[in-house]
């Protein structure tokens, strides 16, 4: 049997190449609140040279360091190419160090490591169709990657966005959808319940997967959300019969350290840090429970 080749991480271009546990420090410019419990904070880092050097590739995390609380692993959201050079990640504030990075204000520092892990396959995908499927903070990790289809619009096939949130009101980026669309990005949002203030669709992501068409001899899935949703969608790509390796996952786990080295994301033999946090399904199909598989 042929070995699966798992994307290989990008090189590490912060200022500490020889010391990665040593952080890089960064000035939140902007916040931009997303939803409840939600914003994305624009940093600057305060070195001009580490700024110069730094650069991501789309699904990508950073360890943001907030000093005497410890450190979170939080994937870019922003564009990578952004001329102002600066770094957005989208945060939920759930855990004892994303609250921490909630309570900072504009002007305040956090530190930097990264960038870490591997990418979404951006160049696999050329010539292709492309399907990205997600719900709630799975939108972030995926975000680069629609700025890079954006920006490299002829290199891609047919694109399409399914994407899900709880409520309206948990829909992140709604006021970028309008873009991707003139872009010929197809958007579909799809909420778990509806009200008053929407019109649109009201399902979660893998049944309107379901009653999407596709060609699977021409088509690549990325895929980030909650893990039962992740299922569910790999499932139903299987159904129409895409290959487990034109099958992306963005997996979170407990990741402490950002290059292997504490086995606290450990999944099989992998360590999600390193050798993800993108996989191909079939370096996981063995560890993913998908029914019927």
């Amino acid at each position: 049997m042929t070995p699966t080749l798992l994307p290989q991480p990008a090189t590490h271009t912060a200022g500490h190449h020889d010391t990665p546990l040593t952080p890089d420090w960064a000035e939140i410019v902007a916040i931009t609140p997303e939803a409840d419990g939600i914003a994305t904070l624009w940093l600057k880092f305060t070195d001009p040279q580490v700024e110069q050097q730094y650069h991501f590739q789309p699904g990508q995390f950073n360890m943001l360091y907030v000093p005497g609380v410890g450190e979170a692993a939080i994937s870019m959201s922003s564009d990578p190419d952004d001329e102002r050079r600066l770094v957005g990640h989208t945060v939920r504030f759930v855990g004892n160090v994303t609250r921490a990075i909630g309570r900072l204000k504009i002007g305040d520092q956090l530190g930097v490591r990264g960038p870490f892990g591997t990418a979404w396959p951006m160049k696999t995908v050329e010539g292709r169709d492309l399907v990205v499927a997600c719900g709630g903070i799975g939108l972030p990790p995926l975000r680069p990657a629609l700025y890079h289809v954006v920006r490299n619009r002829e290199r891609y096939g047919k694109v399409t966005l399914l994407y899900g949130a709880r409520t309206s009101k948990d829909l992140l980026y709604p006021g970028e959808y309008e873009a991707w669309r003139k872009a010929d990005i197809t958007v579909e949002a799809t909420v778990d319940r509806g009200d008053e203030h929407w019109d649109g669709r009201v399902g979660v992501v893998p049944m309107w997967f379901y009653n999407f068409r596709l060609d699977p001899r021409n088509t690549i899935v990325l895929t980030c959300g909650p893990e039962i949703m992740i299922r569910f969608v790999i499932y139903e790509a299987l159904a129409r019969r895409v290959p487990t390796d034109r099958i992306y996952v963005s997996l979170e786990r407990n990741m402490k350290c950002g290059q292997g080295s504490c086995g606290h994301c450990q999944m099989g033999p992998y360590f999600v840090c390193k050798d993800g946090p993108v996989f191909p399904f079939s370096a996981l199909a063995k560890y993913i429970n998908v029914e019927e598989y």
